[in-house]
């Protein structure tokens, strides 16, 4: 049923999505890589994962804070567009366990290594190791994106990039975690320089 709903809702919200907000999507063929996939990006909006979901075919179940599921009013979208609720005041094995079953099957996870918006000045808020973590354990892809811009009605300056997928492989989790923050970090840049 989730495949149906998130198919559904994703036919009917992307036009009005991308005529509402106008974004400027690149390198969207780095999201074709076969197999199981992280895809971590900053986090600047509510919206930012509209801008991965409308990118690819493929269903990508994120990582969404519990509250979203503690209210009647979002818990129903959340749940049958297959996000999984993560309560961020512990480690949450439960989000985790689920996560897992997720990329070991082949699927999609979204997640941003921030942990939370970014509402600070600062270009990226420190990652926390679970994008990585859960690369390393299934032997997923990690697919970097960055977002920058802001959201508005026919937004001039909302664009979006993916990185090139990468695996954890001869690399610590700190390495990895490392890596991902830097390639985030430059594309944030090199979007800013695009007119």
């Amino acid at each position: 049923m989730t495949n149906f709903f998130y198919k559904f809702f994703k036919l009917i919200l992307k036009p009005i999505y991308i005529l509402y907000y106008n974004p400027k999507i690149y390198n969207k063929e780095n999201l074709s890589v076969e197999g199981s996939v992280v895809i971590a990006g900053n986090h600047i909006h509510l919206m930012d994962q509209c801008n991965t979901i409308i990118s690819t075919k493929r269903i990508i179940h994120y990582m969404a804070k519990r509250e979203y599921f503690d209210s009647a009013k979002t818990r129903w979208f959340f749940k049958i567009t297959g996000c999984i609720p993560v309560d961020r005041s512990k480690k949450d094995d439960n989000a985790v366990s689920a996560a897992l079953d997720v990329l070991n099957k082949g699927g999609a996870i979204g997640i941003f290594p921030e942990g939370t918006r970014n509402k600070t000045k600062e270009k990226l808020l420190p990652f926390k190791f679970g994008a990585v973590s859960l690369a390393e354990k299934t032997e997923s892809y990690i697919i970097p994106v960055a977002v920058t811009g802001t959201y508005k009605f026919r937004s001039k300056n909302l664009k979006i990039k993916f990185g090139k997928p990468f695996k954890i492989e001869n690399m610590t989790l700190e390495e990895a975690n490392n890596k991902l923050y830097n390639e985030i970090s430059q594309m944030i840049d090199e979007l800013k320089q695009i007119a």
